[in-house]
């Protein structure tokens, strides 16, 4: 059983699971178990070249990212559980939370967050009485989010980046997912506002 289990290995999944490893040694999280299902090879980070992100040298490419946040995660932080070369195909509420099947196995966890893409290609079965037509999309990429008030879908149920509503920038996506993390450590922490920074001696 996770405590929280992450859909998606894209700037917010990957944000998301950062910010949620880097709490291993609070007391209201150093049991938690964490995982993140890295479902990257639709991620839009594939294609995308940075050149005017803050603390990101010009020239980037999302797919450096991509690779350089998985090393990220698992040398800071490896008790985050990278699962690899899986892909989510259902949601299912339970008693104690969330069934996530993927095409090779299934999962338990407390809570979920939904980190993937918005594209109206997503067919994850259980979603569909949350998806609409994206409100910050042009109509004609049929792009879609999951409804949300504050990216909360549901009881335990989270959403972060494009599918939250977003528009599909880099920094966006990555402050959405530190958001939801944030939620999710404050909800841990018995509803005390939480937020985690590194600071210079």
């Amino acid at each position: 059983m996770y405590d929280a289990l992450i859909i998606g290995g894209g700037a917010a999944g990957m944000s998301c699971a950062l910010v949620l490893g880097s709490t291993q040694h609070k007391a209201f999280a150093n049991n938690k178990r964490i995982g993140i299902i890295m479902h990257q090879k639709n991620s839009h980070l594939q294609t995308a070249l940075f050149n005017n992100v803050l603390g990101l040298k010009p020239g980037t490419t999302g797919a450096s990212i991509l690779y350089s946040g998985k090393e990220q995660l698992a040398t800071l932080y490896p008790h985050v559980e990278q699962i690899e070369n899986e892909k989510v195909l259902e949601l299912n509420k339970t008693n104690l939370g969330f069934d996530v099947r993927t095409n090779k196995n299934t999962y338990q966890s407390k809570l979920v967050v939904i980190a993937v893409g918005y594209t109206s290609l997503l067919r994850i079965t259980g979603l569909e009485n949350y998806m609409a037509p994206h409100p910050r999309a042009a109509v004609e990429k049929d792009r879609i989010w999951l409804k949300n008030t504050d990216h909360k879908v549901a009881p335990n149920l989270y959403v972060a980046g494009t599918l939250a509503g977003w528009r599909s920038q880099f920094a966006i996506a990555s402050g959405s997912g530190a958001q939801v993390a944030t939620d999710i450590l404050t909800f841990w922490n018995n509803g005390n506002h939480t937020k985690i920074h590194d600071k210079l001696v």
